[in-house]
């Protein structure tokens, strides 16, 4: 198929691209949200055992520990909210991998 005219194949150029670019994200999410097994103690973790978390990079964990030494640490899983990039639906998420008691079981599968 031949566009005549340059906007459109500029405007086809793009919407492949976007396409294209959609597709190879969906790897790079699927890892990010991979299985964990075992749980994370938020009031324990390091910043590399925390990074275990779907959704949860270096600086989101550092920002985890900053947040949990102001506070002498947490009380609730639910404050995990007042970390910067944590809402209902990432606190969803972690819901079920974070404890505020024991110890850090958790690995990636």
């Amino acid at each position: 198929m031949t566009l005549k005219y340059p906007k459109a194949r500029a405007l086809a150029g793009a919407l492949f691209v976007l396409l294209v670019g959609s597709a190879l994200a969906v790897p790079a999410f699927a890892a990010e949200t991979a299985s964990i097994e075992g749980v994370v103690n938020i009031n324990t973790a390091s910043v590399e055992e925390l990074q275990i978390l779907p959704g949860v990079g270096e600086k989101r964990a550092e920002q985890i520990v900053e947040m949990r030494k102001e506070r002498g640490g947490f009380e609730s899983i639910d404050e995990l909210k007042d970390v910067k990039g944590i809402g209902d639906s990432m606190l969803d998420r972690l819901r079920g991998h974070v404890t505020l008691s024991g110890k850090t079981t958790a690995q990636r599968r």
